[in-house]
């Protein structure tokens, strides 16, 4: 089945996981399809936030939070790591380890929780573990769910980059209306083609179109044959997605 990355490499916010959610959210409302969405970040509860937050983690399926409201180290992205480094994980139980937003069609798994609770230095290695194994769960995801949308945090190390963008179908670039987002994505399809190999989107997230740098003018200035498409600016949405409202 279809595996969607969102990803980018832009130093300043440019809205990427509030419109992977936002794109993920629509989909599984509008489409008869079963749709899997991967947080890959750490220490980010932007995802979360959207949906459930973390107040309410004592609600998720996977697993039964800690006195903190901290999931359990064997919940979630965590408890799918040691599945893989054991050989044990079938297409058909990632759906055990996920937070059901819609019965049947939207389902998530969130980024790497413990760094909420420990220091960086103590969980660096086990955080390149979860990253290594991302690619073995997205394949496997694949098998079961309709779509796999992928959020892919730029922290994640380059190599494990790489490999999720060579494994998706689509990748969809998520660069804001600053000239510097817009320079960066620029250099970064000059110089870095293996990137570019799958089918790439650029989409302007949190789009204002009454802004110099509208899609139109991004364009043209990028060399693109058609106009960008846009994840608009909405202020309701932006509200939902810290009220657990989404």
């Amino acid at each position: 089945m279809a595996i969607v990355t969102f990803w980018n490499d832009c130093r300043e916010q440019s809205g990427r996981t509030l419109t992977t959610v936002a794109v993920a959210t629509r989909m599984a409302i509008e489409r008869n399809s079963k749709v899997l969405l991967i947080s890959t970040s750490f220490a980010d509860t932007t995802m979360e936030n959207c949906f459930w937050g973390e107040a309410n983690n004592k609600n998720l399926i996977f697993g039964e939070a800690g006195i903190d409201g901290n999931v359990a180290v064997e919940s979630g992205i965590e408890g799918l790591c040691k599945l893989i480094a054991s050989n044990k994980l079938t297409p058909s139980i990632i759906t055990d380890y996920t937070k059901v937003i819609f019965k049947g069609r939207l389902e998530v798994i969130s980024g790497f929780s413990e760094l909420k609770i420990k220091a960086l230095q103590n969980n660096i290695e086990e955080l390149r573990t979860i990253e290594e194994s991302y690619v073995e769960l997205i394949r496997v995801a694949s098998q079961y769910y309709d779509i796999v949308i992928v959020d892919l945090d730029k922290r994640v190390t380059p190599k494990v980059q790489e490999n999720i963008l060579k494994i998706s179908n689509v990748n969809v670039y998520v660069l804001s209306q600053r000239l510097e987002s817009v320079n960066r994505y620029k250099e970064l399809k000059a110089k870095n083609q293996n990137l570019f190999k799958t089918m790439c989107i650029p989409v302007i997230g949190k789009y204002m179109d009454k802004y110099k740098y509208n899609s139109k003018n991004i364009a043209r200035y990028l060399g693109e044959k058609k106009e960008l498409d846009v994840v608009p600016f909405n202020l309701l949405y932006m509200e939902a997605a810290d009220e657990v409202k989404v």
